[in-house]
């Protein structure tokens, strides 16, 4: 019996820069900050979505962190994006720098092929 095919999961790549308003905070503010403000909206108004936060300051001075999102569907997606707009992180205490959005090994889906992965060895 073949199994029912379901959408890849949409993966966010966030690239944000911090602002003067964010880096005036003590770490504590900041932490505070985003558990009160930022994450209660997330949790509200989305579904279905996973992230992972990456500091690249020390490596960039366009982008100083990456958060990426894994997200069940676009849907989801939108939702978060619409969350996070309404809360002081969107252009408060982040610069959006970029956001680059794909599914993990779409040519390979598109084409019916395996997809080409390393593997450490």
């Amino acid at each position: 019996m073949p199994t029912a095919q379901t959408a890849p999961p949409v993966t966010a790549f966030m690239l944000i820069k911090t602002t003067p308003e964010w880096l005036a905070m003590t770490p504590r503010e900041r932490m505070d900050a985003f558990t009160t403000q930022v994450v209660p909206a997330i949790r509200s108004k989305t579904t279905g979505v996973r992230s992972r936060f990456y500091d690249t300051e020390f490596y960039s001075t366009r982008v100083t962190d990456v958060w990426v999102w894994e997200a069940d569907d676009h849907d989801a997606y939108q939702h978060l994006i619409d969350a996070l707009r309404e809360t002081p992180f969107w252009d408060r205490y982040f610069e959006i720098v970029d956001l680059l959005v794909g599914t993990e090994n779409g040519y390979a889906r598109t084409y019916g092929l395996d997809p080409v992965a390393t593997i450490a060895t």
